[in-house]
């Protein structure tokens, strides 16, 4: 038994280091191109994050000329997978990042070797209420680079908690499956779960709309998504479009919810790979808040059902 995990453990870390310096060769060399890009698509690229934010952040980074950007990341997981990890190692970083997950501590240093760089690890269900006291008591927010979170559930409600221009980028996930024409969100609930939520795992989150809006808010504009189109990327006003990233064309919100994935789940949690116009049948008694209105079901909402 031991012989087999120690085999097992040998091999993850041989793969993961041959994906790091894979991905680091493609980042390199397709550098090169930054000054000529006009779409994000161009730029999306998988190494250690759900889909292609990596790429995305490092081009994003380079226009903005930041070599070595301080991050914060609430939504990890054991940071085996996501927004930060690739960055940690790539430049021995400083940043903090945040779970609620049994043992997160020493989960995160399976992954990687915490003594390359300066990560505060906080294992704490952050929301609404706690979100600038935590922040506030480790200056997570002091002259903050990249900004991401994802935790399935709350996210604008969290956001909206937080101070004008807190970062220089933002990625924050969306729910495409709310289109793109009406700000919409899950209520503010206390310990938010998509799972129990509703058993097809499908109502969570915010709109595209949402998000740009609540951002728009605090200082940001919007520069687009990564192409599995759940994650969206925001700038601070304080670095002009025009300026830094004027060859990028900026897609509609429509092509912003334009998603293929379906995570729906049966009643026993099994994937039943429902299409679009079946996943709105299937929360359409869910409730939501609409953000120009008050709160309604799913079914209730115009906009979405003509979707």
């Amino acid at each position: 038994m031991i012989k087999k995990f120690l085999f097992k453990n040998f091999f993850k870390k041989y793969f993961e280091k041959k994906i790091y310096m894979l991905g680091l060769s493609h980042i390199l060399s397709i550098r090169k191109t930054y000054s000529e890009i006009d779409n994000l698509g161009n730029v999306d690229y998988k190494i250690f994050s759900q889909n292609g934010e990596d790429g995305i952040i490092d081009y994003l980074l380079s226009q903005l000329k930041i070599d070595k950007a301080k991050f914060l990341e609430i939504g990890v997981g054991d940071y085996s997978e996501c927004n930060t990890r690739f960055l940690f190692q790539r430049i021995s970083g400083e940043g903090t990042i945040i779970d609620s997950i049994d043992n997160f501590e020493q989960k995160v240093k399976k992954n990687i070797k915490k003594w390359m760089g300066n990560l505060t690890i906080l294992n704490q269900e952050v929301n609404s209420n706690n979100i600038l006291e935590i922040l506030s008591k480790n200056n997570s927010l002091s002259k903050l680079d990249l900004f991401s979170l994802d935790i399935d559930g709350i996210d604008y409600w969290i956001v909206k908690e937080l101070p004008k221009n807190f970062s220089k980028i933002a990625i924050l996930e969306f729910n495409p499956l709310f289109g793109p024409e009406i700000e919409v969100t899950v209520p503010n609930l206390k310990k938010f779960d998509r799972k129990k939520y509703h058993y097809s795992n499908l109502c969570f989150g915010m709109s595209i709309k949402a998000a740009v809006n609540i951002m728009k808010d605090k200082g940001f504009y919007f520069i687009g998504t990564n192409l599995f189109r759940n994650n969206a990327f925001f700038i601070s006003k304080d670095f002009a479009k025009d300026k830094f990233f004027k060859n990028l064309n900026i897609i509609d919100l429509s092509e912003a919810v334009d998603y293929s994935f379906s995570e729906s789940r049966n009643l026993r949690g099994k994937l039943n790979y429902l299409n679009r116009k079946q996943h709105l049948k299937e929360i359409q008694d869910c409730k939501i808040i609409d953000l120009s209105n008050s709160q309604e079901k799913i079914k209730d909402v115009k906009q979405l059902i003509e979707i």
